[in-house]
């Protein structure tokens, strides 16, 4: 089948449809746009998510106490300019993931696995996943950025990059290939998971409200209203795997290429719940929230009236 057109998808994921190729740029552009306005969000997040690995090794910074706190707290240490620490990485990161991610989900869509039970789901899992992979490197040099500070209010392991080519370029010298998909074994099941949720909840939460005829069926309010409900259900899934992601890609490691703290997914897991108690899979929520809950509800909108752009435009061309 060509995918030059797509063919009518019945359901709840768009009324204007598109083909996938369009849809991945679309979908790319749509998170990066979110993500020049969530970036501060996240690294108030990462920053607080690290914290918590000192405290339970037996140290006890208090940096950052909360999300208003610590907002101000990363101002004072590394100027305004410090809470867009990382973005050009967080940028290339969605990009990647989620062009791919949209791209791969608009495909099973077009051959018809939406109309399945479960379809949905499935396909933003898979799709998350696929995602993930390719985006990996480019979050890992992201969050050891973001988690880059002054020495005072320093938490987690400091990598001394100065940019994200020099990143990346130190990551391939010191490590080869395999040292740029450090944690990527967190990062799968996280954007899996957020994927799922986020793609379904948002597809059947556009559905009811416009079951519901509070808006009008073509308004951009119910692609926001669907991008709320969604957004809930994101961060409810995705926290615990968010914390781990971000331990599991700032810890330093070995000669060897080896995590010094953590062996993997599940070893991080369990030392997370035994040494800092199950909350600890939570922490940051606050943040997080404020970070997911918006950058899903952006993407999804802009994502959503971008598609209905293209949609119209392949429909008067043709």
């Amino acid at each position: 089948m060509p995918l030059t057109r797509a063919q009518p998808v019945p359901g709840p994921e768009a009324k204007e449809t598109v083909a996938p190729a369009v849809d991945l740029v679309l979908g790319a552009s749509a998170c990066c746009l979110a993500c020049v306005f969530t970036n501060p969000l996240e690294v108030v997040k990462t920053r607080l998510q690290l914290q918590g690995e000192l405290q339970a090794r037996g140290t006890y910074p208090r940096h950052y106490r909360g999300f208003v706190a610590s907002v101000v707290a990363v101002a004072r240490a590394d100027g305004l300019c410090g809470l867009q620490k990382g973005l050009a990485a967080g940028l290339v990161y969605q990009g990647l993931m989620n062009g791919v991610r949209f791209y791969c989900y608009s495909l099973a869509c077009q051959a018809g696995l939406a109309q399945q039970p479960g379809g949905t789901v499935v396909a933003g899992a898979v799709a998350g996943a696929l995602g993930a992979f390719v985006g990996s490197p480019a979050y890992l040099v992201k969050t050891q950025l973001q988690a880059q500070t002054v020495a005072a209010m320093a938490v987690g392991h400091q990598h001394p990059h100065q940019s994200v080519l020099d990143a990346l370029g130190t990551i391939w010298r010191q490590r080869g290939l395999a040292g740029l998909w450090q944690g990527v074994g967190g990062a799968v099941p996280r954007v899996m998971v957020g994927s799922a949720a986020q793609l379904a909840t948002f597809a059947s939460a556009k559905a009811w409200v416009q079951e519901q005829q509070w808006l009008p069926e073509d308004s951009w309010l119910v692609a926001l209203a669907g991008g709320m409900i969604s957004s809930v259900a994101v961060v409810t899934v995705m926290t615990p795997f968010d914390v781990v992601s971000t331990r599991l890609y700032n810890q330093p490691v070995d000669g060897a290429g080896r995590g010094r703290l953590y062996g993997g997914l599940a070893d991080c897991l369990v030392k997370i719940w035994r040494q800092e108690g199950p909350l600890a899979l939570y922490k940051g929520l606050g943040p997080t929230y404020l970070r997911l809950g918006p950058h899903t509800i952006l993407s999804m909108l802009f994502w959503d009236e971008l598609r209905k752009l293209a949609g119209r435009a392949q429909h008067q061309g043709s």
